[in-house]
């Protein structure tokens, strides 16, 4: 098939995912087309295969803002009619969605084009956050139903979508996948000497995030300020965002400047997280939790927050450990007990590298995102 996908290129995790599916559906002898205002984050180091369309949005005077929806739009309608698309995959309801829907509607004004599916795949604050805005609600709600089928990452996504913007279209749940044989722990002693000398630290934690405040980085450096008191451990913080100097401030204020180090994004996580003792995404809303996901791959037991969708990814108790956002306390005393029980650490280890391969690895999941694509063209 002929498939177009639609994300965002910054870092997170629509764009990550929308980016492997990609991938993945090259492998898989399908042509890919991937637009984007630049080229997604987890795609500058290799394309593989993937033919990129950069979306450009022209700076007029008169205009005081980007119309990036309208540039958006045209671009679908020029990639979908000049390389005759099957499906155009939307990823991330705002503003994609809408979009694709405009894009869809002037292909059918052409007499025998071919005109494409239109599938939307919701991935969390696109509902959650910004799809609920009253500035943008009717507009999502409308984009969504009109769209010839849409996805959730989770149940919990799935049924927050019914529940605050009443959408009335089918939801089905393709939940969010790794590439298996290239997320799994491969551990390096001279990356981990540099990031946890070993005459000075047990252990190493870890949190990878666009540094949002649905994120709550500040809650990662609050529950490790708790596991410092009792183990000599160190922070790894990777990413950046709208919190980064917040956080670099209240690191500072703790008087942790040794013991924290701050890395920008990172564009292959393995190496990272192969190296970690434990992983901290004590999030306000998760709709998923991907990154969690590619710990546990890893082998890297996590403690989280209880919301959304992270209790169908981690299975508390056994995969990991997941406790109430702001009790920042009992995330603090499960960490000091992986840390340092180290038959309990192994078994969580091992039980969440498990569950990855065999829930969520791409052998498992694309093969529906191709079921629904062949649905819709046949």
């Amino acid at each position: 098939m002929r498939i177009g996908i639609v994300c965002y290129a910054s870092l997170g995790g629509s764009g990550i995912v929308a980016t492997e599916l990609a991938r993945q559906l090259v492998r898989r002898s399908h042509e890919v087309h991937l637009l984007s205002s630049e080229i997604p984050f987890r795609l500058r180091a290799d394309s593989g295969g993937i033919v990129f369309h950069p979306v450009g949005t022209p700076d007029y005077p008169l205009f005081r803002e980007p119309q990036y929806v309208i540039s958006l739009a045209t671009r679908i309608v020029q990639v979908a009619r000049e390389r005759q698309l099957d499906i155009v995959h939307a990823h991330y309801a705002v503003p994609h969605a809408t979009a694709a829907y405009l894009a869809r509607e002037i292909l059918r004004t052409e007499c025998g084009g071919r005109v494409p599916a239109v599938i939307t795949t919701l991935h969390g604050t696109d509902i959650t956050l910004v799809g609920t805005d009253p500035s943008y609600a009717e507009t999502v709600r409308f984009s969504i139903d009109r769209s010839d089928a849409v996805t959730a990452v989770s149940e919990s996504l799935r049924l927050d979508t019914i529940e605050r913007l009443q959408a009335v279209s089918p939801i089905r749940v393709i939940p969010n996948f790794l590439d298996c044989d290239r997320f799994k722990r491969v551990f390096d002693a001279g990356l981990r000497e540099r990031l946890c000398p070993a005459g000075q630290y047990d252990a190493l934690v870890v949190h990878l995030s666009n540094f949002r405040p649905v994120k709550r980085v500040n809650a990662v450096v609050g529950v490790f300020r708790r596991i410092r008191e009792r183990v000599r451990a160190r922070l790894v913080l990777a990413g950046e965002g709208p919190d980064s100097l917040k956080v670099q401030n209240e690191v500072e204020a703790y008087g942790l400047g040794r013991d924290v180090e701050i890395l920008p994004p990172q564009e292959d996580v393995v190496p990272l997280l192969s190296v970690a003792d434990l992983f901290l995404l004590p999030s306000l809303q998760e709709s998923f939790g991907l990154a969690a996901l590619e710990a546990m791959a890893c082998e890297v037991p996590v403690v989280a927050s209880r919301v959304g969708g992270i209790p169908e990814v981690i299975d508390d108790g056994i995969t990991g450990v997941l406790h109430a956002p702001d009790d920042l306390d009992a995330m603090a005393d499960s960490a000091v007990h992986l840390l340092t029980d180290r038959a309990d650490h192994q078994s969580m280890a091992r039980e969440g590298r498990w569950a990855a391969n065999y829930r969520f690895c791409v052998s498992e999941v694309v093969p529906l995102y191709e079921a629904l694509y062949r649905e819709l063209v046949t």
